[in-house]
């Protein structure tokens, strides 16, 4: 007897549906094609212990097992539940009439328990596309699929529940959530807070510029400067995450095995990979590719402590995602694209010692030590950043200061009112929300300058040999200072704001 059983593969951010066709007939073997991975070719031995378990078997007839379409590869063992409820079905063992109406996913332990899957979300939102009404997937992943609207999910802990579903002696509930009130209750919950950092006020302003703008940042300063605790912080100060850009940072954490039990994410993600990161670990790849850190970050921010410390290979993979907002990880037969629009927050000492020009260091950098130090990191990454701003050590006057700084919740209003701003400026132009991500083009349309402006930039360009991304950096950032302002046009102030944070553009840094 025939079968037919629907499961799902996931490519990237995005799912495909899986046939999975079982045939039971005469004589005696096991059969999987459809170019399944070792695990799904193990799956035999869960599946035929997780029956035995609950009071079924593998029958001992021809079984043949199709996992269509055929030239696709698939991977994991979320395939063992669809493959065994298709064994059960052909071997009439339990009853098949309505069996085609869901898909159904979730991997095996040996007593039949599920353990959960990793990409529930996108299959979820493939199904729905497809005009599946009912989803059966592990318990641990239900909420997070149970978000997308007009599917039924349907959480089960062990496959004698499905069997008894099917069988009639168990009613499944579809459970329900409520997406907005899923959304708006893992927002707002920031452990870190602007209003304990004692002083630092500049640094304070530049955090709040990037932040209006999306702008890239990269702090300089000595050890115990507090650039690593005021890059915590930035989160805090972003805008909200819309409904939509919660569910694309799901997606990809649910891609790559990432997702509490809370079902979406409501807060913009802070990833801190260590400076010992690999190539693909930081952009994503691998045998089956899986998202690296940069689309992790997606919507969020990427903070790279130490920035010299990191490879410079590692640092170089960075370049084309920084630029396109998105990686593109080609292999021989297939490529996937994950979407990697992120804030990119990085830290570095001054000099190996961290005491460059400082009389009291007790120890000094030589020349050549302050060059390959600092050649670790290239021209054309630091052009893709649109602030640098040195960090000074806070005098202990400061420190002893028991009076609170303004608070993170007073700073993310001034940042959502410019975001306003330039959400509706560029309301017509799709993809477009920040300024952060205006290209060559609208840069000339919406950052027109006057006479006055126009100089001091000439001047700044001439002085600092600035490169063309660099003076478009600038202009990005002079848009995002006027819009903090709510200025319609940039001024010189504006302008000569934006050129003081460009302080490794300046001599006796890069050389």
């Amino acid at each position: 007897m025939l079968v037919k059983i629907y499961g799902s593969a996931v490519f990237g951010v995005e799912a495909t549906t899986i046939t999975v066709e079982v045939n039971v007939s005469l004589g005696v073997g096991y059969y999987l094609v459809g170019l399944p991975d070792n695990a799904i070719k193990e799956s035999n031995y869960r599946i035929a212990s997780a029956l035995e378990a609950n009071g079924y078997k593998i029958p001992g007839k021809r079984i043949t097992i199709n996992l269509a379409p055929a030239d696709m590869r698939k991977e994991g063992a979320a395939y063992d539940l669809p493959i065994a409820v298709g064994i059960l079905a052909a071997s009439g063992q339990i009853k098949s009439d309505d069996i085609t109406e869901y898909l159904i996913m979730g991997e095996l332990s040996l007593d039949g328990g599920l353990q959960p899957i990793r990409g529930a979300l996108p299959i979820a939102v493939q199904a729905a596309k497809e005009g599946f009404k009912k989803f059966i997937l592990p318990i641990q992943n239900a909420e997070e699929a149970a978000v997308v609207e007009g599917l039924e999910v349907y959480g089960v802990s062990n496959i004698s529940e499905v069997i008894d579903h099917f069988d009639g002696k168990l009613t499944l509930k579809a459970l329900k959530v409520d997406l907005k009130e899923v959304f708006y209750r893992n927002t707002d919950r920031f452990e870190h807070d602007f209003a304990e950092v004692k002083g630092q006020e500049s640094i304070k302003r530049c955090m709040e510029i990037a932040a209006s703008g999306g702008h890239n940042i990269i702090l300089i300063g000595p050890p115990g400067s507090g650039k690593t605790m005021l890059a915590k912080r930035l989160p805090g100060i972003l805008p909200p995450m819309t409904l939509e850009e919660a569910l694309e940072t799901t997606k990809i954490h649910s891609v790559a095995g990432r997702i509490e039990k809370s079902g979406l994410m409501g807060q913009r993600p802070f990833r801190s990979p260590h400076h010992t990161i690999s190539d693909v670990a930081l952009v994503g790849g691998g045998t089956y590719p899986q998202p690296g850190e940069i689309s992790l970050s997606h919507n969020g921010v990427l903070f790279l402590d130490e920035l010299p410390e990191f490879k410079r290979s590692v640092l170089e993979v960075m370049r084309q995602p920084l630029e396109d907002r998105e990686v593109t990880i080609s292999r021989a037969k297939f490529s996937v694209t994950y979407p990697s629009s992120f804030m990119l927050v990085a830290s570095m000492n001054p000099s190996p010692s961290g005491y460059f020009n400082d009389p009291d260091a007790p120890v000094v950098s030589s020349p050549t030590e302050m060059q390959r130090y600092l050649g670790k990191i290239s021209g054309p990454l630091l052009d893709r950043i649109d602030i640098h701003i040195e960090v000074n050590p806070v005098p202990f006057e400061k420190l002893s200061d028991n009076s609170r700084g303004e608070c993170s919740a007073d700073i993310r209003k001034r940042v959502v009112a410019a975001r306003e701003i330039q959400r509706s400026r560029f309301e017509e132009i799709p993809g477009l929300h920040y300024n952060a991500q205006m290209n060559t083009r609208q840069i000339r349309h919406f950052c027109a300058l006057d006479d006055e402006s126009k100089q001091l930039l000439k001047k700044a360009m001439q002085r600092l040999n600035l490169s063309a991304r660099a003076y478009d950096r600038i202009l990005k950032v002079a848009r995002t200072i006027a819009d903090l302002d709510n200025h319609k046009e940039i001024t010189a102030l504006h302008i000569g704001e934006a050129i003081q944070y460009r302080s490794l553009d300046r001599d006796g840094w890069l050389g």
